[in-house]
C-alpha cells in the first residue's frame, strides 16, 4: 500500500445527506479509508433533535459545533453528500477557516427543487398538514418531516453560491434527484476553485466510490504541494 502524503494534521468532517445518516454507505467507505491512512472523521448525526423537526438551521449548527471541537490547529477537509453537500458549502461563507470541500452531488438549489418536485399543490398540502411522509434511507421506514423545513430553507441562498475554498464536486451524469447542471453551474460561479468530476453514475454514487476515493486523496494531497 502506498503512504499517503496527506498531512496527519487533516482533519475531516463528513456531513451525510438528506434522509440518511451516519451508517450510511458513503460515509462509512470514507471513515474506512480515512482510517487506514491516520486521518480522523467526525460524522455526525444530522437528524437532530429529530429527523421531523429538522432544518438547514439545525443542521448547521451541529456542523459548526464539530468543527470548533476538531478544527484547532488542524486543516479541516469537509465532506458532503448530496444536502450535506449544500451545508458544506454554506459553511464555507463563515469564518472558520476551511482547508477544503470535497462534494458528493451536492443539493444546490433546495427549496427551487422541492417546489418543482412537488408542485404548488403538494406544497400547500404540506404546508396545510404541517407534516409530509419521507422515505428515510438510514431507518429504512417512512419518516415526517414538518413544513418548516422548507419555510428555513428559504432563509438561505443556495443558489449561485460562490466559494474561495479549493473544492472538488464529483457528479453523476445520471442523477435524477439533484440534476449535474446544478454542479455544471457551480463551476461556472468558481472557475477558479471549484475542479468538477463528472461520472458514469447516479445520485447515490456507490459504483464510483473507488474513483471518488482515489481523485479525492490526489486533490487533496496536491494543496499540500
Amino acid at each position: 500500500m502506498n503512504q499517503s502524503k496527506l498531512s496527519k494534521s487533516t482533519k475531516v468532517l463528513y456531513l451525510h445527506g438528506f434522509a440518511s445518516g451516519p451508517s450510511s454507505t458513503k460515509a462509512q467507505y470514507f471513515v474506512k479509508r480515512l482510517n487506514r491512512i491516520n486521518i480522523d472523521a467526525v460524522v455526525p448525526d444530522l437528524n437532530q433533535p429529530t429527523f421531523t423537526d429538522m432544518t438547514l438551521t439545525s443542521q448547521l449548527k451541529i456542523a459548526r459545533d464539530c468543527l470548533e471541537q476538531v478544527g484547532q490547529n488542524s486543516k479541516l477537509v469537509i465532506v458532503g453528500s448530496s444536502m450535506g453537500g449544500l451545508l458544506a458549502t454554506l459553511l464555507a461563507q463563515s469564518l472558520i477557516p476551511i482547508h477544503a470541500l470535497v462534494l458528493l452531488a451536492p443539493g444546490f438549489g433546495l427549496p427551487r427543487r422541492w417546489t418543482q418536485m412537488l408542485g404548488s399543490d403538494g406544497l400547500s398540502e404540506w404546508q396545510q398538514t404541517g407534516f409530509r411522509d419521507v422515505f428515510h434511507h438510514g431507518l429504512n421506514e417512512n419518516a415526517q418531516l414538518k413544513y418548516n423545513f422548507i419555510v428555513d430553507a428559504e432563509k438561505y441562498a443556495t443558489d449561485g453560491l460562490k466559494v474561495n475554498v479549493p473544492t472538488i464536486v464529483f457528479h453523476g451524469k445520471d442523477d435524477d434527484t439533484v440534476p449535474i447542471e446544478e454542479s455544471v453551474e457551480f463551476r461556472k460561479q468558481n472557475p477558479h476553485t471549484v475542479q468538477l468530476e463528472i461520472l458514469d453514475d447516479d445520485h447515490q454514487l456507490i459504483k464510483s466510490l473507488d474513483e471518488i476515493w482515489t481523485k479525492t486523496e490526489l486533490f487533496l494531497e496536491q494543496l499540500q504541494e
